[in-house]
């Protein structure tokens, strides 16, 4: 198959180039800064030489957007909302414009969509949007505003020929450089992989294998379209999965953290401590009812994997 990746340079967006490029397809990555093979340059907003490469191929993958992994002040809220919603407006566009449109347009979205809870899971069906619960910083809604609105631009593309699904996506744990595995286990292998806060929240992830399984999945199955949460189907509290992720590194111990060193600790990493604290309990609904069956269903023994995997590097 011919494949589009919009915004593919990034983690998830290497997982994916790499899988798909090793099953034999032939893979296009659309990049603001193109800098080798398969890359093409766009600017994530207006139309241009680049749509040439949509018109004919078989499925997108968008991954456009700016990293989540910074300081969410206000203008960089505002730039992860105006590359979400602008990157998914452009390439809808391109698709409606297209002379041989792709047959299904993946978009990327996020698990943090959903409400931050304690008390049940959220699937598709009956999972509860997040944006108004009590006792949470302001600005958590700011980034439910972003998901919601990253997939109504989906909704709107008028692509009549074109699938259209929404990968509410949970942490891809991959052993890539950079990623949110490696920087967890830095801390881990520092000793300060301990439970954050308490530790009673929850926490949401997808084995990078599993991930590009879901996605090949839902390009087979014709009859799925709209939000699919990627995820696997066992989250599991902060406190046990930095517990099992010491296990994975034979770690015997980690400092827990307070908030207010959580907040600290996300300073100096320049991130935000809304990635710690928020209570992420996705699990995979619809994947699960359409039989799609998880190499990694839990936590530990995809730890286990991950780790060897960066120490064969």
């Amino acid at each position: 198959m011919k494949i589009v990746l919009p915004g593919g340079t990034g983690q998830v967006g290497t997982v994916l180039r790499r899988a798909l490029t090793a099953a034999g397809h032939e893979v296009a990555v659309l990049s603001r800064r193109p800098t080798g093979p398969g890359e093409i340059p766009w600017d994530g907003r207006t139309l241009g030489p680049w749509t040439e490469v949509i018109d004919g191929s078989d499925v997108v993958v968008n991954l456009a957007g700016r990293s989540v992994s910074c300081r969410y002040t206000p203008d960089n809220l505002r730039a992860m909302m105006d590359s979400r919603v602008d990157s998914a407006r452009v390439v809808g566009r391109a698709i409606a414009a297209a002379a041989r449109p792709p047959r299904i347009w993946l978009q990327m979205s996020t698990a943090t969509v959903y409400a931050h809870r304690f008390d049940a899971p959220n699937d598709e069906a009956t999972g509860v949007i997040g944006g108004a619960e009590p006792g949470v910083p302001h600005y958590w809604g700011y980034s439910v505003d972003i998901a919601t609105a990253w997939e109504r631009e989906q909704e709107m593309a008028d692509t009549p020929h074109t699938r259209k699904v929404a990968l509410r996506a949970a942490m891809v744990m991959s052993p890539d450089r950079g990623g949110v595995f490696d920087v967890l286990s830095r801390l881990a292998r520092l000793g300060l992989g301990g439970p954050v806060a308490g530790g009673r929240q929850y926490v949401s992830w997808i084995h990078d294998h599993d991930f590009v399984r879901a996605v090949e999945f839902l390009v087979g199955r014709d009859d799925l379209a709209g939000p699919v949460n990627l995820a696997a189907p066992a989250p599991l509290p902060h406190r046990a999965f930095m517990r099992a992720l010491r296990g994975a590194w034979r770690v015997p111990v980690g400092l827990p953290a307070t908030k207010w060193m959580a907040e600290l600790g996300a300073f100096a990493l320049r991130s935000d401590t809304e990635l710690l604290l928020k209570s992420r309990r996705v699990v995979p609904g619809r994947l699960l009812d359409a039989g799609f069956a998880f190499d990694h269903p839990e936590w530990p023994q995809a730890a286990a994997d991950l780790v060897r995997r960066v120490r064969g590097r």
